[in-house]
């Protein structure tokens, strides 16, 4: 008997050494089906939605309605990632009201039929509904949900996070990036693969997941991995027609031996900002959301990343430029303009991650209105170059507090908290901007300097003391202890005038539209409409999984449309585990 016991015992042990060797061999494999399971059992005890709104009544001063101002033109569609090339998300459709948005109903969903981290935009052209998954690009009917064309690439992701964020459109073409670092075109019409140009290297951890952007003959999109060592941050423009590289800037510092892809952009930029550690290369600066750009003036905006080691300040001094940025390159040439620093130091892993939103306020100034992860909305005069506010938008809690390896510290919002991919949007019928924001916060330990300069290149280099992988980016607060935000501010005073709290994050784009309404979803599933002036919720509803991509709105022949893109499962996000889809709903008729 004992015996048995021995050999069932050393069966067991050796058996668990070969799954232990088969895990860490198939590491990005097993993480992002571990991550389902975990979240799965999690997700059991689920609250409902909630939803709560408080006004400003105490502010010193009213804050002044603006009165009637003329609208922008709108043809009912939704060309680009924030519906304009400025990233304002504003549509001047007004069928759907405050009166009428009570009899909001769903009208058709197409399930894509894929666990995946689905938080694409949307985008509405030519009678076609446009999205893509980490695999796939997808063309539906917006009026029925019936597919036109579905196009799958197969290919060895650089990282387990399965995300794409979207595609552009430019005259007859469909563009997007990819997980192992390309940059594909595709025929509006049929989906046909037109040219394919490598941008980024998915053996050293790169990857293409933002959604570019399309303008005068050029398709606009950046490379993502700035958390893992010796990757840095790049911006691309390439040739529509062709997918011939146009122009490459490197967003922080290029050095020895480090690629060149095409043309160099213009760049002031130099290693002297980066007082690196010996054998530390500069790393980070990465993007991964998506772009602004000003038609008027050909510039382009580019929000960019953390530097890396994201937790240890001590192997990298300076000012780490140009992370943690708003960088503005000449969009025909790639050369330097400016840049905004927005956080003079970060040692929290907050990007500069959504895309700024460029717009003329009631007063008549020219503004640019950013929301990074740190939890504020910043206001900039783009005439002037001055910071005009920077308002608090979520919770924030022990933002100067160093870490260290000698205690934990917890700080809000967390690593995966604040504004992520998608940024503020602007109403200018009450002069009001409004911003989806997450409630998270993180735990934080370093690990002794000599392990995060020896960590290997091209692997996470966060410098987070855990060997819990799921932990990587700090060890975030126990699921459902986090909520979400829809703050609404004045976009000349900085001061908010109404602020809607859900039980959910919200990572959602934001839409608000002439009919009074804002529509906007949480990453419990539940989509809401609230009055745009006083965010008085108008309509709720439980529509599907987490709605953490695109909500838009476009008109089609039988009346105006909203879309959302619902069932975000992936590694970092604890959310129901259901498939990814695109909800269409209108009025119901009576």
């Amino acid at each position: 008997m004992k015996k048995a016991i021995k050999i069932a015992i050393g069966v067991t042990a050796a058996f668990g050494a070969a799954a232990a060797g088969a895990i860490y061999a198939n590491w990005d494999a097993f993480v992002p089906i571990a991550a389902m399971g975990i979240n799965y059992v999690r997700y059991l005890n689920a609250p409902k939605g909630e939803l709560t709104v408080e006004t400003a009544q105490d502010l010193d001063g009213a804050i002044a309605v603006p009165g009637i101002r003329p609208l922008p033109p709108d043809d009912g569609l939704w060309p680009s990632y924030n519906k304009t090339l400025t990233s304002d998300r504003f549509s001047s459709l007004n069928e759907i009201d405050r009166e009428n948005v009570s009899r909001l109903e769903v009208l058709c969903t197409y399930d894509t039929g894929q666990y995946t981290g689905f938080n694409s935009g949307l985008l509405l052209v030519d009678g076609a509904l446009l999205f893509a998954t980490e695999y796939d690009t997808f063309s539906i009917d917006p009026t029925t949900c019936r597919e036109n064309w579905r196009k799958h690439e197969s290919y060895a992701p650089a990282t387990p996070q399965g995300v794409n964020r979207g595609v552009a459109y430019l005259e007859g073409r469909v563009f997007r990036g990819t997980q192992d670092g390309r940059v594909l075109a595709y025929d509006f019409k049929t989906g046909e693969r037109l040219w394919e140009t490598a941008i980024a290297d998915p053996k050293k951890s790169e990857s293409a997941p933002a959604a570019p952007i399309a303008w005068n003959g050029l398709v606009f999109i950046g490379n993502a991995g700035g958390d893992f060592k010796g990757v840095k941050g790049r911006m691309y423009a390439l040739d529509a027609a062709t997918g011939r590289i146009v122009w490459e800037f490197y967003l922080v510092p290029k050095q020895p031996g480090d690629p060149t892809r095409g043309p160099q952009g213009e760049t002031p930029l130099d290693a002297s900002s980066w007082k690196m550690a010996a054998d530390s290369p500069i790393s980070g600066g990465a993007t991964w959301t998506s772009y602004t750009l000003d038609p008027q003036t050909g510039l382009l905006y580019v929000p960019g990343g953390n530097p890396a080691p994201d937790f240890d300040v001590m192997l990298r001094g300076g000012d780490n430029l140009y992370s943690n940025s708003v960088i503005v390159l000449d969009a025909k040439t790639g050369a330097y303009r400016e840049h905004f620093k927005l956080l003079p130091k970060d040692w929290h892993d907050w990007d500069v991650s959504s895309a700024p939103a460029l717009v003329t306020t009631a007063s008549g100034r020219r503004m640019m209105l950013v929301a990074p992860k740190d939890g504020h909305l910043y206001g900039f005069d783009l005439d002037t170059k001055e910071r005009l506010y920077r308002v608090p938008v979520t919770r924030i809690e022990n933002p100067d507090v160093p870490f260290s390896g000698d205690k934990s510290v917890h700080f809000c919002p967390g690593s995966v908290g604040g504004a992520e991919w998608n940024g503020p949007a602007y109403d200018p019928q009450n002069n009001l901007v409004m911003v989806g924001e997450v409630q998270w916060c993180t735990t934080v330990r370093v690990e002794p300097e000599k392990e995060i300069e020896g960590a290997a290149k091209f692997t996470p280099w966060s410098g987070e003391d855990s060997i819990n992988p799921f932990n990587m980016w700090g060890r975030a607060d126990p699921v459902f202890q986090w909520a979400g935000w829809l703050y609404a501010v004045d976009a000349d005073s900085g001061r908010w005038r109404w602020r809607a709290k859900t039980n959910y994050p919200v990572q959602s784009g934001v839409a608000p539209t002439a009919g009074g309404v804002v529509f906007f979803g949480d990453m419990g599933g539940n989509f809401y409409a609230l009055d745009a002036d006083t965010g008085r919720k108008l309509w709720g509803k439980k529509i599907g999984g987490a709605v953490g991509g695109g909500v838009i709105t476009f008109a089609t022949p039988k009346g105006q449309r909203v879309a959302a893109a619902t069932g975000l499962t992936e590694v970092l996000w604890p959310t129901e585990i259901t498939t990814a889809k695109v909800s269409i709903m209108g009025l119901a008729q009576n």
